[in-house]
């Protein structure tokens, strides 16, 4: 560190000490130990502005860097992860790209890159661009955002069609531990359609439509949409941010309008749309005209006004259903809302069974664990049962042999897993209580009461 910096440093402090709430000065103080190579002291000034106002944008993105300055990726990860899903900004999302880079997700990165720029074109990070093989397209003229309007066309014949793979699941609702009436729901919008589809003529039904699963991260919602696929004998095509998003104008409404074709093409074919909010958020809280156009493309695509959707049976996925456009919930398009909670105990007990399977166990009982594991997602359970496979490798390499999983082992494990969804419902009781006008959100509620 300089001299000079050494002294701004020191007159900050010094001023601080006058007025210890003056939140802008401390962030500049804050701004200034990481601008000089101290990013620990850097950490703890950013956190006591956060303290102070928790909603300063900038204090956060402070945090983040100072994180990734000490190489602690993770933890700017979770910043910025928190950043981009409730108020996301360009320079926010390009700073998740770097993180999602050091922390070894190159895929996530480039996609989370590219939205920032398209959201801010100022964000831009040539060398991080560099790192990621993003490189703007020079035949690409620009095109003006009030001229735009949402892909209509067929696929160009030089770029090929949507080259997400196309799967034939092997899993049903057998692989799926609990759930009962998530299936319940599942069988009646999709499943009965498709075994009984002369019932459904019968009363002018059309075959098709989609379903919304809303609920903590971790707890299956992906998994149940390949299950399903499964169920049917129905082809299966996962949707994911990056296989739609594209920074050039117009290039993620043809993305999504090539998807929904490819599942037209290979029908009865489930299609599944995770973290749906990311490209259906609400436009009211869209400050780019592009990303309310791919809005509106969705919508466009879900009631098939180019193309008949029979056949085509759309699920989607999302943490946060708060920040999904109201439109989507309209009939035809994403007509039945599920909540997917936590497992129950008897659920816990079933997914640790399945996930044991065909390893060496002696006389695990599932129930005793299920009782211990209150609030776990299925995630978490997996992480359960990894940590616990881990200790048994360790102590087969001390001793030179392999011993099987116990009971013991397990209820030890559980000991140190913490149930990930806690954060989720203090989250998610906030809108259940204060925002749920439709009652989108009883199921929620009616959760939180029997816990």
């Amino acid at each position: 560190m300089t001299i000079g910096g050494d002294d701004t440093i020191k007159a900050l402090r010094e001023a601080l000490k006058l007025t210890p709430d003056n939140a802008r000065l401390r962030r500049h103080l804050a701004e200034t130990l990481l601008a000089f190579g101290h990013a620990g002291e850097a950490e703890a000034e950013f956190r006591r502005v956060i303290a102070q106002s928790p909603g300063d944008t900038d204090a956060k993105l402070g945090l983040a860097r100072a994180y990734l300055a000490q190489d602690r990726a993770s933890h700017a990860i979770v910043v910025l992860e928190e950043m981009v899903k409730h108020a996301p900004t360009g320079r926010a999302r390009v700073l998740y790209a770097r993180a999602l880079l050091r922390d070894g997700d190159p895929e996530r990165a480039g996609a989370q890159y590219r939205r920032g720029v398209e959201d801010d074109p100022s964000a831009a990070d040539s060398t991080l661009a560099e790192e990621l093989g993003v490189t703007p397209a020079p035949s690409r003229p620009a095109a003006k955002e009030e001229e735009h309007e949402p892909w209509r066309g067929e696929p160009d014949e030089a770029r090929g069609s949507a080259h997400t793979p196309i799967e034939r699941p092997t899993t049903d609702f057998a692989d799926v531990g609990g759930m009962e009436r998530v299936k319940d729901e599942i069988r009646m919008k999709i499943i009965h359609p498709l075994e009984h589809p002369e019932l459904y003529q019968a009363y002018g039904k059309a075959i098709g439509g989609g379903i919304l699963l809303y609920g903590p991260p971790g707890c299956g919602k992906t998994h149940l949409a390949r299950a399903t696929a499964g169920q049917v004998k129905a082809r299966f095509l996962s949707v994911g941010i990056s296989d739609v998003l594209n920074m050039w104008m117009g290039e993620s409404e043809r993305n999504l309008h090539e998807l929904f074709e490819q599942a037209r093409a290979h029908k009865p074919c489930v299609l599944f749309f995770d973290e749906v909010d990311a490209l259906g958020a609400s436009r009211g809280d869209l400050r780019h005209s592009s990303a309310r156009h791919l809005v509106n493309q969705f919508l466009n695509e879900l009631d098939g006004i180019d193309s008949r959707n029979d056949g085509v049976l759309v699920l989607a996925a999302t943490n946060a259903p708060w920040h999904v456009d109201s439109a989507f919930r309209r009939p035809g398009r994403f007509d039945r809302i599920i909540f997917v909670p936590p497992p129950d105990e008897p659920a816990r007990a079933a997914i640790v069974r399945i996930m044991l399977k065909g390893k060496p166990t002696d006389g695990v009982d599932a129930d005793a664990i299920a009782k211990k594991a209150d609030g776990f997602s299925g995630a978490d359970l997996k992480n359960l049962v990894d940590l616990t496979i881990e200790d048994k490798l360790r102590e087969a390499i001390k001793r030179g042999t392999a011993e099987p999983i116990t009971t013991k082992d397990l209820l030890r494990a559980v000991k140190g897993v913490k149930p990930s969804t806690r954060e989720w419902f203090a989250t998610a009781k906030n809108h259940a209580l204060y925002a749920n006008q439709a009652g989108l959100y009883d199921d929620v509620l009616e959760f939180l009461k029997q816990r």
